[in-house]
């Protein structure tokens, strides 16, 4: 093979050079006409050169000139009908109670104060929620029982809100962690491993008394092979066949879920002498190095009766949304997740970020990797942005 030398400007390149092969002259293929005679253009800054326009057929700009030409021809729009909007219930006291990992955030007292904030929510076109409770420590148990009492905080909330506001939209969260007292979305056996169908059997109980409080989306986050197919089974059973249910499919063990678990008091707790408990949940949920295995999750839980699939987190898995976008024609959820909350509230209040954008390019990033729906903790500020860009 001969050696490609290198052409100077002004020769041809040396016969037999792959250069030769594309182009005769660098400077004239690639360097317009300037012009040297000392005129100077109107409305730009001295110094700017007079060239030739370039003969080019598809300038990408033009559709880029205006606002309205720009609104005209975007392919995704976000609006406050993307946003179920996360909220934290507590009843150790009549107050809110702010959450010092993510700023602006609070345990709503049970009552009044969940009552107002989802109608600020509402004003601004989020009709959507999904309820998060906080519960004491006295009520956890290994076993976690709590999850399904009829009368515990999350049944109530929801109560409350369906009876305030029929039309609202209220998804419940199916696991065991927030009333577990090793901190674990399932039952932790001695040994230490996590038990899968006897978790199921109670995350049936649990689904099956949020939709008899009036939940219209049952959300098992637990991670456990095959409970979408067996809380289907259960709802039906009891006659709830038009609650749906939204599966987190893709749900990683992440590092992004920090400030979540302290709005909940729901980390995996130290291990006993007797008792070995898994210091994080990665025998169940999903490898963050993984992509096809997505896919896997994605069948089994369409194939089992999933209405909605969701992947959690959602920034740094906007390729996975993308994937479940594209093999599924079920509807696509993505959690913009606490700690993806949080570090963009740091850098706000540092002034590193201008906030207002940086949420709502987040938010249009997930709607155009192929979310049709997006759990944030922003919603009610995003849909304060969007209102008043209109």
């Amino acid at each position: 093979m001969q050696m490609m030398q290198r052409s100077v400007v002004g020769q041809r390149p040396v016969a037999g050079s792959r250069r030769s092969l594309v182009v005769a002259n660098v400077a004239e293929v690639t360097r317009p006409a300037v012009s040297t005679n000392g005129k100077h253009r109107a409305g730009v800054p001295e110094g700017t050169p007079i060239v030739t326009p370039q003969d080019l057929p598809s300038r990408p700009r033009r559709n880029r000139r205006s606002e309205s030409f720009r609104a005209s021809v975007r392919e995704v729009n976000v609006s406050p009908a993307n946003f179920i909007l996360p909220i934290f219930i507590h009843e150790e006291s009549d107050k809110n109670v702010p959450i010092p990992s993510m700023p602006g955030i609070n345990r709503l007292a049970f009552g009044k104060n969940v009552i107002d904030y989802v109608s600020e929510a509402r004003s601004y076109g989020v009709n959507q929620v999904v309820v998060f409770p906080k519960t004491p420590d006295h009520l956890k148990t290994c076993t976690a029982e709590e999850a399904f009492n009829k009368n515990g905080l999350s049944q109530r909330t929801i109560r409350l809100l369906k009876d305030t506001f029929p039309d609202l939209e209220v998804y419940t969260d199916v696991a065991l962690d927030p009333y577990n007292s090793d901190g674990h979305d399932g039952i932790v056996s001695d040994a230490g491993v996590i038990l899968n169908d006897e978790t199921i059997e109670y995350l049936c109980r649990q689904a099956v008394s949020q939709a008899e409080a009036g939940a219209d989306v049952v959300s098992p986050s637990d991670m456990m092979d095959g409970r979408v197919g067996a809380i289907r089974r259960a709802l039906d059973r009891e006659g709830f066949t038009n609650v749906s249910i939204m599966s987190y499919t893709a749900k990683y063990a992440s590092a992004y879920y920090g400030p979540f678990r302290d709005a909940l008091a729901s980390a995996p707790k130290p291990g006993q002498a007797h008792r070995r408990i898994p210091p994080n949940k990665k025998t169940y949920q999903m490898d963050p190095a993984n992509y096809r295995e997505a896919i896997r999750e994605a069948k089994a839980d369409e194939a089992e009766g999933a209405d909605i699939m969701m992947v959690k987190p959602g920034m740094p898995y906007l390729d996975v949304v993308r994937l479940l976008r594209e093999t599924s024609p079920l509807p696509v959820a993505v959690y913009h997740v606490s700690g993806e909350y949080a570090m963009l509230k740091a850098a706000a209040e540092r002034g590193w970020l201008n906030e207002k954008d940086a949420v709502l390019e987040a938010m249009t990033c997930f709607r155009r990797a192929g979310a049709d729906l997006i759990l944030t903790y922003y919603g009610i500020e995003a849909s304060k942005w969007l209102a008043a860009e209109k």
